[in-house]
């Protein structure tokens, strides 16, 4: 697994950095700092630098992660990811970028963006996050040149300050103070929420969690002290669906934490097998807010 030299890792126990060496006896990466804590890899690719009480939050399931895999994997987001690419990309410099993408699941939307940024001749170190180990072993998989973390986005995160050039948020929570530190001055956040009408007619057969209202406004209310809004812009796309591919679409997101998938099933069994939708999203580029003078 190759770790760019570039990527500002820090030991989760003494901050130290944290740097790539040697091999697993079971032929797996470690990571190791100064100090001698280490990390092996898991065998799939992945690493857990939770310590101590390790986490609270509760992590996607292997059902909602191999649901959320098998749909994005049919590439229907996939001018959403697109979309996310063209936001990041063009600002990178060609040489040792860095990108955090915060909560990157199956690693999808990741993807699309090393694609892109690969195509234009840009160096990406890219590090990925995620509190579920079922999702990071899909990530682990899928991007191999980047790193992928287990970590819990509200503790503070295993990277030096101002060392990250775009910090990509799709769909999880967000540390706006940790995305503050550890992001350039001249870094981008990029954040991709739902708008109310989000997948309504699948919603309302399967049970799925609707949008709230107001939900923009609560996002720029919460990074207003530290990021400064600089471009949103809507995106929205339908969609057809199959009745399996609405049961994953269902079971995927947060709504798959209290859904079963043989009761979603049978909501669907009386629909078309085709089920029409509009996927609508928001994606809002934010800009480290500069400092008051005195």
């Amino acid at each position: 697994m190759p770790l760019h030299a570039d990527l500002p890792l820090l030991c989760p126990v003494c901050s130290q950095p944290v740097e790539l060496v040697g091999q697993h006896p079971a032929g797996q990466s470690r990571l190791i700092c100064g100090s001698g804590h280490s990390f092996d890899a898991a065998r799939q690719g992945y690493f857990n630098l939770l310590v101590g009480k390790g986490t609270a939050f509760e992590a996607d399931t292997a059902e909602m992660v191999d649901a959320r895999f098998t749909f994005l994997g049919n590439g229907h987001y996939r001018p959403l990811a697109e979309a996310v690419a063209a936001a990041v990309v063009p600002s990178l410099a060609a040489e040792a970028a860095v990108v955090l993408d915060s909560g990157t699941g199956t690693g999808h939307y990741l993807r699309v963006l090393l694609d892109a940024a690969a195509a234009q001749g840009r160096k990406v170190a890219a590090l990925g996050l995620d509190i579920s180990k079922f999702a990071l072993r899909r990530a682990a998989r899928l991007n191999p040149e980047a790193v992928n973390l287990v970590w819990d986005i509200w503790q503070p995160l295993p990277m030096a300050a101002d060392s990250v050039d775009a910090v990509t948020v799709v769909f999880a929570p967000r540390n706006a103070a940790e995305f503050a530190r550890v992001l350039k001055p001249t870094g981008r956040l990029v954040v991709v929420t739902p708008r109310p009408g989000h997948l309504s007619s699948v919603a309302a057969v399967t049970g799925m969690l609707g949008i709230e209202e107001g939900k923009d406004t609560r996002l720029i209310s919460a990074m207003a002290a530290r990021f400064t809004v600089e471009s949103t812009r809507d995106i929205d796309f339908p969609l057809s669906l199959s009745r399996l591919e609405a049961a994953h679409l269902a079971i995927m997101g947060p709504a798959g934490h209290h859904l079963d998938r043989a009761a979603v099933a049978a909501r669907l069994e009386d629909h078309p097998q085709n089920i029409e939708s509009e996927a609508r999203f928001r994606l809002t580029v934010f800009r480290p807010a500069q400092p008051q003078m005195p």
